[in-house]
């Protein structure tokens, strides 16, 4: 995901800019969502409620979800600024291929969506940082859809 400056998105400030040596760093998606922390309660909430739904846990083939709350959480955390460990464990994402494996029809993607829903509240973001990662969470679980039963 490539991050827009506040020049990039059409905003003018009539105040001359700071000097580079003293501007600060501008918080990317990543810190300001709450940095590694905020995406392992995202995740640890999002896997406590698939460990028991009918439909959610039988896709994932480890005993233990463990792997799977990783990769997730690692992939998060590079798609929204942070440090790309996934990527370099795994290569590129590829998200519909890894997931072409698993029938995810509008049940599945339902049943998703309603345990991110409940992990992205545990955030308590402000009503702009909840819009911008549920929007994202949104597109991608109907992104995923590869079946219709």
């Amino acid at each position: 995901m490539r991050l827009r400056s506040p020049g990039s998105l059409g905003l003018v400030s009539d105040q001359p800019a700071a000097p580079a040596s003293t501007a600060l760093p501008t918080p990317n998606y990543f810190e300001l969502l709450g940095g590694e922390d905020a995406f392992r309660l995202l995740v640890d909430e999002f896997y406590a409620g698939v460990a028991t739904d009918p439909v959610m846990r039988p896709m994932y083939p480890e005993e233990d979800l463990g792997p799977a709350n990783e990769r997730l959480r690692l992939f998060l955390i590079q798609y929204w600024g942070g440090p790309n460990t996934y990527s370099q464990e795994r290569g590129h994402p590829r998200l519909r291929m890894r997931h072409a494996p698993f029938v995810i029809g509008a049940v599945e993607r339902d049943a998703w969506l309603r345990h991110m829903r409940h992990a992205v509240d545990t955030l308590e973001l402000s009503p702009e940082l909840d819009k911008m990662l549920w929007d994202y969470l949104e597109r991608a679980a109907f992104f995923m859809v590869n079946a219709e039963h």
